[in-house]
């Protein structure tokens, strides 16, 4: 995982926050398609990509300097990610 170095430029923080967006889509995505979609993942597959895509939303979220960001779908990825995994 990348070290950011605070406080970020807003178009740091515009790419982080785009990174997470990206990561609610995985997340979505691979907990509400079954295993014989498009992912053709085994359920342990699913969960170790969910946990390490959750794991960059979770540190994402420690950094302070975020502005004005809308996290309510982050925070949702967050805890679906954490009941799909068991953590």
């Amino acid at each position: 995982m990348a070290d950011f170095t605070l406080p970020r430029t807003a178009d740091g923080r515009n790419q982080a926050y785009n990174a997470c967006l990206n990561g609610v889509y995985t997340i979505n995505t691979v907990i509400n398609y079954p295993s014989d979609a498009n992912f053709k993942m085994t359920d342990e597959e699913k969960k170790a990509k969910v946990s390490r895509t959750v794991s960059y939303l979770k540190k994402q979220k420690t950094f302070t300097d975020w502005t004005d960001e809308d996290f309510t779908a982050i925070d949702k990825a967050i805890a679906d990610a954490d009941a799909f995994t068991g953590d």
